[in-house]
């Protein structure tokens, strides 16, 4: 069954507790908070204080993604805040394999991600140290994009990758996801669906969700 993972990115923050309250309710998965630190990314989000104050609101795994330079340094904040998952960007400066060595050492599960931009081989040398692979459908650092095809393929190398070597490793996608767009990732090998507005905008946010954990080989067409 396929993964969702509500964004935070697009909740209303004036009422965060709420918005997650209100995604577990509706039977998501994981919780996706986006990181950025207005130097990766022009944006500035959320920090280390905020996931551990959402962190004593509900059970749901935290899917923390590092949109920050040298992620390295923030690993043992993040990780302490209560992340269940760390992923960092291949095209981050500073020293990524240590990062996600350190992201292991402090007990919590490693993740890589890249950019449409960015050839997917990049990621090859990391493979071996993950738990979550994150394809970006657009670019890091702003909601509200519409989806880049590119993402497909991507997927596929890393499902035929995940098949031959690691069939536990999590495929998420993130960006313009939709119950069109997702149906498409989810047939190219995704296992997790992250996505902001078409989730937190949507009337009934579970109808949504229930629907997206339904795609897959043997989903109805």
């Amino acid at each position: 069954m396929t993964k969702v993972a509500p964004s935070m990115l697009s909740a209303d923050f004036s009422k965060l507790g709420e918005e997650v309250r209100r995604i577990e309710s509706a039977g998501a998965d994981w919780v996706h908070l986006d990181i950025m630190d207005g130097m990766f990314v022009p944006n500035i989000t959320i920090g280390p204080s905020v996931v551990a104050s959402l962190r004593k609101l509900t059970k749901m795994p935290f899917d923390v993604h590092l949109m920050i330079q040298d992620p390295v340094r923030y690993v043992k904040a993040f990780a302490d805040s209560g992340s269940d998952m760390l992923t960092v960007h291949v095209e981050a400066d500073g020293d990524i394999r240590g990062a996600l060595k350190s992201i292991m050492d402090h007990g919590i599960k490693p993740g890589i991600t890249l950019n449409p931009g960015t050839p997917i081989e990049s990621i090859e040398p990391y493979l071996d140290l993950v738990d979550l692979v994150l394809i970006m459908t657009v670019q890091a650092g702003f909601g509200g994009q519409s989806f880049k095809e590119v993402g497909l393929s991507k997927i596929g190398w890393v499902r035929e990758y995940a098949d031959a070597q690691n069939p536990r490793l999590e495929i998420s996608v993130d960006g313009g996801i939709n119950r069109n767009t997702g149906k498409l990732c989810v047939d190219a090998g995704a296992t997790v669906l992250a996505a902001g507005s078409s989730l937190f905008n949507h009337s009934d946010m579970g109808k949504e969700i229930a629907l997206w954990k339904g795609y897959g080989p043997n989903a109805e067409q």
